[in-house]
């Protein structure tokens, strides 16, 4: 399969949030769990293409976009943009649910009222994020290492020190795949893994100086 990766366009915002819905339920499809199918990308996959679109790529093939990774070289700050500017209208049009409502719709809208900075111990090693998310006609094609790859490049040339990653205990192929792309285990709270991966210096990963 011919697959490229390239930079994200305004035009592929669609496509972003058609994938995240279809791989929102722990990898696999999760048309079926939610009533309302933007509420999965409006939480994870739009906030990055329209507040940092130079952090997202994506995977195409001959019948359009299969895949993306996306994310912030600083989770601080970007959480700090979203509470500026992306979730205010959002909870005006998503209010916040019972709290005995369990069901999937719920639990996004209870994270996107929740304005809570991040505190995890590991963030000053591995300040920044990321998402990626792969159809299945994508997937074992080599496209997810393409875009992890892009991705890691473009944040060793900003000097970014580490990335970090969540990954749920029920999709332990996602978990092997990480591992595979040099990521390891920071802490395992009970719903899964947060994962990160060091990053050399860009000058260091060209073989320019030695590391120390």
């Amino acid at each position: 399969m011919n697959i490229r990766v390239r930079a994200y366009q305004p035009a592929d915002l669609p496509a972003l949030s058609r994938i995240c819905l279809a791989t929102a339920l722990h990898g696999d499809d999760g048309t079926s769990a939610f009533a309302d199918p933007r509420l999965p990308g409006l939480v994870y996959a739009e906030p990055y293409a329209r507040l940092e679109p130079g952090l997202v790529w994506v995977a195409e093939d001959a019948d359009g976009v299969c895949g993306y990774v996306l994310g912030a070289a600083d989770t601080l700050a970007f959480t700090r943009r979203c509470e500026a500017g992306w979730w205010p209208p959002l909870r005006c049009q998503y209010p916040a649910p019972p709290a005995d409502d369990p069901s999937a719709d719920a639990a996004l809208r209870r994270q996107l009222h929740d304005c809570t900075p991040p505190t995890f111990d590991f963030l000053p090693r591995f300040p920044a994020h990321l998402h990626i998310n792969l159809l299945p006609r994508s997937q074992r094609t080599g496209a997810g290492t393409q875009l992890i790859a892009t991705f890691l490049a473009a944040l060793r040339a900003q000097g970014v020190p580490g990335v970090h990653l969540g990954v749920s205990a029920r999709n332990p192929g996602a978990q092997a795949f990480y591992a595979r792309q040099g990521f390891a285990t920071l802490q395992a709270p009970v719903w899964g893994t947060w994962m990160g991966r060091a990053l050399p210096a860009a000058e260091e990963a060209a073989g320019l100086r030695p590391s120390t």
